[in-house]
């Protein structure tokens, strides 16, 4: 067994399970972190653990390591259609295009919004497993719009509390499938990986509560423009919701969007963005706002289902 790695574990964890501090301040697999727990391998503050325990900041983490563990890099790439909005020396907020990941994962090759933060000579410091430092949202890979990250431990903590706490204000606009019944409402339904495939999500009995809001904005034959609020913040949780309701996003087959009509659109991903984004800046205790308008695709498919 090789010598344990000690680290402390960061405020901006307090609170969480051991097998996510594990995972988030070495940078592996949540799974391999529970298998290190599992064998004996993690102490905290001397004392083993189990992985649903929660952590103390400030605490000291011992775990024994084979090798050292090797995760995805964050690697600088330029990417031509970020947008930095704001930037100051608590966080950076950024108009993230379609096609661009939050932070580097396995299996994801392709760039992302730390990646193109490092190239354009923004320094993230906050604590935390390397790929992911500073992210305190994400959007998926064929979601556009609005993200904010944190460049200091301790925009990094404040923000995580917030998220967690549901006072950051998210606004998204979605076009979808249909027409909504009634036009205005709120799915109230839990939200878990899908038990038959692993990089799918769905609503589940015994899954995490997921809260949507939406409205009409328009109403076009055939789809209509929504905008919507997240009370939560779970994967795909809009995507999800919207399917469950027989209203998918449009160009969204991974959760049951006609492909016919996104060809027609000329949409090759979701129909997503994130429109406004709300919350009390760390640094100022003052609260900012930040809008984002519709990337060219986005448009376009407005435009043929408006005159359709």
């Amino acid at each position: 067994m090789s010598d344990p790695k000690v680290l402390l574990v960061p405020d901006s964890l307090e609170g969480e399970r051991v097998d996510a501090v594990v995972a988030r301040v070495l940078g592996i697999a949540r799974g391999r972190s529970a298998d290190l727990i599992a064998a004996g391998r993690v102490r905290l503050d001397g004392a083993l653990v189990a992985k649903s325990d929660r952590a103390l900041a400030g605490a000291l983490l011992e775990v024994d390591l084979d090798e050292e563990p090797s995760g995805p890099q964050v690697v600088a790439r330029a990417v031509e259609d970020l947008a930095i909005l704001h930037e100051d020396a608590d966080l950076v907020v950024v108009d993230k295009p379609a096609g661009v990941a939050a932070h580097p994962s396995l299996g994801w090759d392709g760039p992302d919004v730390l990646g193109a933060l490092m190239a354009a000579g923004v320094s993230i410091t906050t604590s935390g497993a390397a790929e992911r430092r500073g992210i305190v949202q994400r959007l998926d890979v064929g979601t556009s719009g609005l993200m904010v990250v944190a460049k200091s431990e301790h925009a990094y903590s404040v923000l995580k509390r917030a998220f967690k706490a549901r006072t950051v204000q998210k606004t998204y606009h979605a076009l979808v499938q249909g027409h909504p019944d009634p036009f205005t409402g709120t799915i109230d339904a839990p939200i878990a990986r899908h038990p038959g495939s692993e990089w799918r999500m769905a609503v589940v009995a015994g899954g995490r509560e997921s809260v949507t809001h939406y409205d009409t904005i328009d109403a076009y034959v055939g789809t209509t423009l929504l905008t919507v609020g997240l009370e939560t913040g779970r994967t795909h949780q809009i995507r999800v919701h919207m399917a469950a309701i027989h209203h998918p996003c449009v160009g969204d087959p991974t959760y049951g969007s006609d492909p016919v009509l996104a060809a027609r659109l000329g949409l090759v991903r979701q129909w997503l963005h994130a429109v406004r984004l709300r919350f009390v800046h760390p640094g100022t205790g003052e609260e900012v706002e930040f809008v984002s308008t519709y990337p060219a695709d986005l448009v376009h498919a407005l435009e043929v289902v408006s005159t359709t």
